[in-house]
């Protein structure tokens, strides 16, 4: 690798877990691996991912859509917390009205089995989904959309971000692009939204 002028990309030796045993209701495992959807909003899937710069720390909480890879809302946080779940709950409950029956998909973290969480949900008519414990890839849409975010735009690119503000808003950036203007092979070549608007149009 060394003469080819390629280098190994940085990893976290240790993954974030947010778990911290069973302090709530564990919700059965709707999803099964099978991810995809075949409609906007009838997937959905939620995790927390750590990045660490240089000793500071802030933590991404997205919502995928199994339809189209599509962040539908995020929550970028120097804490882990449950207000940081609640305001990506509320950006994403903004933006959709109606979402009976759709299937919320998350790994056993606390905030997951929290009770206002889970209330929130059954308010919607949402069916709460858990991965297994110790079971990452019960997640693997949530694990395959960190591993391309940060293989784009953070591993060993630390360097361009001098603050950990300046990375904040650089995950915000990228979550915009990767939205509206990086396209898909699976997508027909098309970016998340692009082929969400063809869909409705079609």
């Amino acid at each position: 690798m060394v003469k080819l002028g390629l280098k190994p990309l940085k990893r976290n030796k240790r993954k974030y877990s947010s778990y911290k045993g069973t302090v709530g209701k564990i919700a059965d495992n709707l999803i099964k691996r099978n991810f995809e959807a075949e409609n906007p909003n009838e997937k959905w899937y939620t995790d927390v991912t750590e990045f660490n710069l240089r000793g500071e720390k802030c933590y991404l909480s997205p919502i995928l859509d199994g339809y189209n890879g599509e962040v539908i809302s995020h929550n970028t946080s120097r804490s882990p917390n449950l207000e940081q779940i609640n305001d990506m709950l509320n950006k994403a409950f903004d933006k959709n009205t109606n979402l009976e029956g759709l299937i919320f998909h998350s790994d056993q973290g606390w905030q997951y089995q929290h009770e206002s969480y889970q209330q929130r949900l059954k308010n919607k008519g949402i069916k709460q989904s858990m991965s297994r414990k110790g079971n990452s890839m019960d997640n693997g849409m949530m694990e395959n959309f960190f591993g391309i975010l940060k293989t784009e735009m953070f591993y060993d690119r630390e360097d361009k971000y001098e603050t950990i503000e300046d990375l904040m808003k650089a995950i915000d950036d990228y979550i915009n692009y990767y939205n509206y203007d990086r396209i898909k092979e699976k997508l027909k070549g098309l970016s998340p939204v692009q082929y969400r608007l063809q869909s409705i149009n079609n």
